[in-house]
């Protein structure tokens, strides 16, 4: 079975429900599509402009909803990496 890891950047909180059914989202879009998809949560404040290397380990980014982001910097850099690295990116 293909694996993809896709980094979700965003500032996780339990109260809201989204940030809930957000990995249950893309585990059950790649069970549906033969893909088993691994995610982990990256945290705003742990991205920046000049240290993006942490997120050279997914294959994909989502931009996950719940703004305001502790760093608004650092989801910009995230955005940014994904372009420059051609990596796939979704917003919402």
């Amino acid at each position: 079975m293909q694996q993809v890891r896709i980094g979700i950047v965003g500032d996780y909180d339990p109260v809201y429900t989204f940030h809930r059914a957000t990995g249950a989202a893309l585990e059950a879009s790649g069970g549906r599509l033969g893909i088993e998809v691994g995610h982990e949560w990256v945290a705003t404040d742990s991205v920046s402009q000049r240290d993006t290397h942490r997120l050279a380990g997914y294959d994909g980014l989502w931009a996950a909803p719940g703004a305001p982001y502790r760093s608004l910097d650092g989801a910009l850099a995230a955005i940014r990496y994904a372009r420059e690295h051609d990596r796939p990116f979704i917003g919402t």
